[in-house]
């Protein structure tokens, strides 16, 4: 009886629901000590910023046409409740490079424009419509020729144009039906992408959702599920989606409380992947069972020819069972996870025990058998702050060896995207980018690797004069040619 009573107050979402997760939000006591996200490293910048005269040592690839782009929450005022504060709610702010003809030509960041962003800068709000939020925060990506800033859960996406600037909230033109995701996945051959995408108000399900190469959802299919669980990312074989259902689940008594981020780890929750062909329909789902754990994010999947699945995540033994405030595991490794569909199992193996996050990989294998894997370090400063260590990781898949590239003492890595050198260059032939933060000297570079020689000095580094606070997700975004006239 109470399990029905709950999931029709979450269904609903009632306003009487709210009205008292406000009034328990107003009398939070102030915190003791600095918001772990809302100071140090994660302190929020307050001002958007235009800079063309940039300092660059060594050499920009002059292949290299496009944007870097990344974006993280950043408050633009401070929440009216400290303690209730999350660091996955921010308002979003999106950083961006513009490089072309061997120059960093611009630097930009820019407020994605929420309608408490416009109001806060005292502009009229972005058009579009809104879901259930409009804060968007959390990965920036390209579909159809447009730049979408994304979120899970909660905010459709947002088109933002060349200089960062906010176009419009967009549901993929109406076709959309529901929330999106922060993390869709292009398939390598369709182009299409597959993201899964849930409700915080229908815990009992997930969906598979499909953005064509037109920039419009042509699939949106069902997957049935319990608890309301929080499914941060997927990934794709060549023919599966995979999900990825763990014990991190909507906990009413957090809402209740007045806390910005009403998930929480739930060990009654069973942990499992879900394997469903790729257009196949929902309730076809072959559901293994997995230890319990907690995955924000893959690195890639692949079919092997005895008919497993490999699945290379970072694994966090669990998530937010302790702080309300952001993600809270004390320890993080990359593992190889074998999915045996006949025996509905998932054996997990250790690739490397140390704390890191944000794999990327050279997306052209995505689904494929590959070798490279990168991922930013992490370490632990001043209790619960989640911040990057002073390296970033590149795992050999094939030797299985670990390497280092060290940016020194005081600096904080974040994550790292790859480029290829050409659309035809073998694997982890290119380049990778990323910010780093001098935690001292209060500024950031933008550093661009030499990926054949990992541990070497990099090929470019971009002076920034400030501090971009650690944020989540980006990519490199070529400049695409204008098709000739007709």
């Amino acid at each position: 009886m109470a399990g029905r009573i709950e999931n029709a107050i979450r269904q609903t979402v009632s306003a009487g629901v709210l009205k008292l997760a406000a009034f328990n939000r107003a009398r939070m006591p102030a915190p003791s000590a600095p918001h772990p996200y809302l100071s140090g490293l994660n302190a929020p910048m307050d001002s958007e910023l235009t800079l063309t005269d940039l300092v660059v040592e060594g050499t920009i690839p002059p292949e290299l046409d496009g944007r870097y782009l990344r974006i993280g929450p950043n408050p633009i005022r401070p929440p009216s409740a400290i303690e209730a504060h999350h660091w996955f709610v921010g308002d979003g702010m999106v950083h961006g490079l513009r490089l072309a003809g061997g120059r960093a030509l611009w630097y930009r960041n820019r407020w994605v424009r929420s309608s408490a962003v416009s109001r806060a800068l005292g502009e009229p709000e972005a058009p579009g419509p809104r879901h259930f939020s409009d804060t968007v925060n959390t990965h920036v990506v390209a579909q159809a020729g447009k730049t979408w800033a994304l979120v899970e859960a909660g905010g459709y996406p947002v088109r933002l144009g060349d200089e960062l600037q906010t176009l419009a909230h967009d549901n993929f033109d109406g076709s959309l039906r529901g929330s999106f995701s922060a993390h869709p996945h292009r398939h390598p051959t369709t182009g299409e992408l597959h993201a899964i995408c849930y409700e915080a108000t229908d815990p009992d399900h997930i969906r598979h959702v499909v953005i064509g190469v037109d920039g419009r959802v042509r699939r949106e299919e069902p997957i049935a599920v319990k608890h309301g669980p929080s499914v941060h990312d997927c990934m794709l074989t060549a023919r599966h989606v995979l999900v990825l259902d763990l014990p991190v689940t909507f906990s009413m008594p957090a809402l209740v409380a007045g806390y910005s981020f009403p998930y929480a780890w739930n060990p009654a929750h069973r942990a499992r992947v879900g394997v469903l062909a790729l257009d196949a329909p929902g309730d076809s789902i072959t559901w293994c069972d997995v230890d319990p754990c907690y995955v924000f994010h893959p690195a890639n999947a692949y079919e092997t020819a005895d008919g497993r699945i490999v699945l290379d995540v970072v694994a966090h033994a669990t998530m937010f069972a302790n702080s309300r405030h952001g993600p809270d595991a004390e320890a993080t490794g990359f593992e190889r996870w074998a999915i045996d569909t006949a025996a509905r199992r998932v054996g997990r193996r250790v690739v490397d025990a140390t704390a890191q996050e944000f794999p990327r990989i050279d997306e052209r294998f995505t689904g494929r058998a590959y070798r490279w894997a990168w991922c930013a370090g992490l370490q632990r400063v001043g209790g619960e702050a989640f911040v990057g260590a002073q390296h970033l990781v590149r795992h050999d898949l094939q030797t299985g060896a670990r390497d280092l590239h060290d940016f020194g003492a005081g600096r904080h890595v974040g994550e790292f995207v790859f480029v290829p050198r050409h659309a035809e260059a073998a694997e982890g032939d290119g380049w990778l980018m990323g910010l780093v933060v001098d935690g001292a000297a209060q500024t950031t570079d933008f550093v661009i690797l030499d990926a054949a020689r990992f541990g070497g000095a990099p090929q470019a580094v971009v002076h920034l004069p400030h501090r971009i606070p650690a944020g989540f997700h980006g990519n490199w975004l070529p400049t695409v040619a204008a098709a000739s006239p007709a």
